[in-house]
This record gives structure tokens, sequence and C-alpha cells, in this order.
């Protein structure tokens, strides 16, 4: 039998007052993570199709932004791990859109280290927001 790990689960959304489709299209580009998640990414480098490399001190991480357009999802993935990373939905919210993030923490995790990771996660949130609606 084939053993199933679930870990502690997070989620933000923020509203934004844009098309869903704008908001998307903003958010699969690898290009714009560094203006909205800086500490994650504050350089990315394409390397092929949807693999981005962020440089660093020692190895440089490899993510995936995989993208589903109409049906609102953008997820950045390890390309090592892709089932861990930042999965992000935008749904209609009227005529704006409503973005949602959520995060997998494994069990046992501090719980401040999750609140310390969530509170950048509410920083990246209001960082796109504004960034779309200008």
């Amino acid at each position: 039998m084939t053993s199933i790990e679930t870990g502690h689960a997070e989620t933000r959304t923020i509203t934004i007052a844009a098309a869903p489709a704008r908001v998307v299209d903003y958010l699969s580009d690898g290009r714009h993570l560094p203006e909205w998640a800086p500490g994650f990414a504050p350089a990315v480098e394409h390397e092929q199709g949807d693999v981005w490399r962020i440089p660093g001190a020692g190895e440089p991480r490899r993510v995936v932004v995989r993208t589903a357009k109409g049906h609102g999802v953008v997820d950045f993935v390890s390309a090592e791990a892709p089932n861990q990373g930042l999965f992000a939905r935008v749904l209609p919210n009227l005529t704006g859109a409503e973005l949602i993030f959520s995060l997998f923490f494994p069990e046992g995790t501090e719980p401040s280290a999750v609140d310390a990771q969530m509170a950048v996660v509410a920083q990246e949130l209001e960082a796109v927001r504004e960034r779309v609606e200008a």
C-alpha cells in the first residue's frame, strides 16, 4: 500500500480591481517574480519553456511556472519537487479578481516559521495587486 503524506495548508487571498485575465497574465510571466517576490527571487533567468532559474549563493534554484490561463491557475513549483511551492488561483470577483495563494508545510513545522512565511505571502499579494492595478 502506498503511503500518502499531507502537510499543513495555509491560504491567503486578496481582491484585485482588475480583470482575472490581467492578473493571470502578470503572474504567469516569470520575469515579474523579482517585482512581487523579491525575497524569494531577487533575480530570475529564463532557462527553457516554463522553467526559470533563480541565481543566488550556492546552487541556483529552478522553478517551474505552471499555467492554465483559462482556469486561472499559476503555480510556482520546484523543478525537482513539483508538489512543493506556491499554488495560485485567480477567480472572478464580479468584474474584478480574487487572487488566492496556498502553501503547504510539512507536519511539525514550527508555528513561528509558518507565521513568518505567511507574512511574506501577504506582502507578495499586496505587491501583485499594486502592480496589476497600476
